[in-house]
């Protein structure tokens, strides 16, 4: 069993800042790629931030030079920084982690809770 646990949502200001974290436990052999996305009210959930195992990183068009993802292989952590927010980044954001252990020797994608982020004055 693995679990996935978020932290970090909650209401910020235009301009504002916000950090997000997941952290997993359980059966861990280990960490592969990772990433964030978000799911806005009656849309389709999209990719915002990915990073391999390499450290590797890609942005959606929409948050480059605003967001930052990172990991810490040694907690079984992925974090997204969230600078300058903007009322468009207001969603419900998932985190994404492949996970390597004796059930699934080729990885398979856990996904965590969503956490609301709301950007509003």
């Amino acid at each position: 069993q693995v679990q996935v646990v978020p932290s970090g949502g909650g209401l910020v200001q235009p301009g504002g800042s916000l950090r997000l974290s997941c952290a997993a436990s359980g059966s861990i052999l280990g960490l592969n790629a990772m990433g964030w996305y978000r799911q806005h009210p009656g849309e389709e959930r999209e990719l915002v931030a990915t990073i391999s195992r390499s450290g590797s990183v890609n942005y959606a068009d929409s948050v480059k030079g605003r967001f930052t993802i990172s990991r810490d292989n040694a907690k079984n952590m992925v974090s997204l920084q969230m600078n300058s927010l903007k009322p468009e980044d207001t969603a419900v954001y998932y985190c994404k982690m492949t996970i390597t252990n004796y059930y699934y020797p080729s990885g398979y994608d856990y996904w965590g809770r969503g956490t609301q982020v709301t950007v509003s004055s």
